[in-house]
């Protein structure tokens, strides 16, 4: 599956969630369909939500962005093209696999802006990388480069710019000359032992983004964003 809002560099609007959805929901009623694949493109993965009318309410299996709350069983590679911030890395973060090009960065700008990543990026991102790194992002809001993220074990497979779709392709024929059946368990079990159970920290992650809401810092983030300046905080 493909985000094709390219000149809104691949913003999570309402029509990108009802696609995430029916795909996946495709992916998992189908039993002659055994991996999936989401991809951006060869510019951009995804610039995170689109700031002006939302990722559109959450879908009934998937959750926000069709994706985020969703329990899969069969594998998800993500094919990672330049950007992926926000909620694009929080779309990456839920996939089972990663391949990303040499120019592929990710990141959680929301620090920059006022807020928190809140489809859950800040817990999940904790599991994926070492503890100091992912401090480093949520704090910083500063992106990491796809040669940094392999080196730490975040992305499987670096390709050349262009790629990663080629690369994503081949790692799925990979699993997939495997017995459906036996994938399907090894992955239900291999997360199971990753994530255990989120319900405490999704609690933790929704009570703080919205006393983050209420900020006037988060209204200067807002405001300094459209109007391409650099934030005044208050700490209010």
């Amino acid at each position: 599956m493909a985000l094709e809002r390219e000149e809104k560099r691949n913003a999570l609007d309402p029509t990108i969630t009802l696609g995430i959805d029916a795909a996946l929901n495709e992916l998992e009623d189908d039993p002659h369909l055994a991996c999936a694949i989401i991809t951006g493109g060869e510019r951009i993965f995804s610039a995170g939500a689109d700031l002006s009318v939302g990722p559109g309410p959450p879908t009934e299996r998937g959750g926000m962005v069709g994706l985020i709350h969703r329990r899969r069983t069969k594998p998800l590679i993500a094919a990672v093209e330049g950007l992926a911030l926000g909620g694009g890395l929080e779309l990456v973060l839920c996939c089972d696999l990663v391949v990303a090009s040499a120019n592929a960065q990710f990141g959680l700008p929301e620090p920059k802006r006022g807020l928190m990543a809140d489809f859950g990026g800040v817990f999940r991102l904790s599991r994926m990388l070492p503890a100091n790194i992912a401090r480093e992002l949520v704090l910083t809001g500063d992106n990491l480069d796809a040669v940094r993220a392999e080196r730490l074990g975040f992305v499987n497979i670096i390709t050349e710019p262009g790629g990663a779709l080629d690369a994503a392709l081949a790692l799925a024929d990979r699993i997939c000359a495997n017995a459906p059946i036996a994938v399907r368990e090894s992955l239900a079990i291999v997360n199971e032992a990753i994530a255990g159970d989120e319900t405490l920290s999704w609690q933790r992650s929704d009570q703080a983004h919205s006393r983050l809401t209420k900020t006037r810092d988060f209204a200067e983030g807002i405001r300094a964003f459209l109007e391409k300046r650099s934030p005044k905080w208050s700490g209010e």
